[in-house]
């Protein structure tokens, strides 16, 4: 309970504008989240578990205000990963059924209304350069696997991976600097 109540602090404080506190909770996170997708996406082939924690990552920094502070941060981060792991499921053409009466009295309903996260990520897209901004639409936002959004645009699935990890890679580096 003390590291999801540390990781509670650190997820406040960052919505709060502490950019600081933001990368030390993504830092925190990162291995438990990395674990969860490793256990839910067993049947997805390795590679894609770290383009899956990728996409995560960038879901909390645009989600982030989704979590209310008189809840939980474990279930929230749970719920965000096993969706993105859902999701990579149906990109490959998977049915999945994943329980979620675990934390269903936990979960708040998803806000409807969240004009500034989509700003937000086309502003960010904007600051870095049209293919890999391209490549994280794609991804991130359209839910397309890496291969597909690379072979729209003439690369190979390796070299869109590779390029889509850079381009996250970058957003996050933006996205700190920006909360400074």
């Amino acid at each position: 309970m003390q590291q999801d109540e540390a990781w509670e602090v650190l997820l406040a404080r960052a919505n709060d504008g502490d950019g600081a506190a933001f990368a030390r909770f993504l830092q925190a996170v990162t291995p438990t989240l990395r674990a969860v997708i490793r256990r839910r996406g067993d049947g997805l082939p390795p590679d894609q578990h770290e383009d899956i924690l990728q996409e995560v990552l960038l879901s909390i920094h645009l989600k982030r205000q989704t979590w209310r502070r008189d809840l939980p941060v474990r279930p929230w981060l749970y719920a965000v990963a096993r969706y993105k792991v859902v999701d990579a499921f149906r990109r490959r053409g998977a049915a999945v059924n994943l329980p979620i009466e675990d934390f269903a009295d936990e979960l708040p309903a998803e806000n409807v209304a969240t004009p500034l996260s989509g700003r937000d990520a086309e502003v960010m897209l904007r600051l870095i350069d049209t293919r890999s901004a391209m490549l994280v639409r794609a991804v991130a936002l359209d839910g397309k696997s890496a291969e597909e959004a690379g072979e729209t645009i003439g690369m190979t699935a390796g070299a869109a991976r590779v390029a889509l990890h850079r381009a996250m890679r970058r957003l996050s580096a933006l996205a700190e600097r920006m909360m400074k």
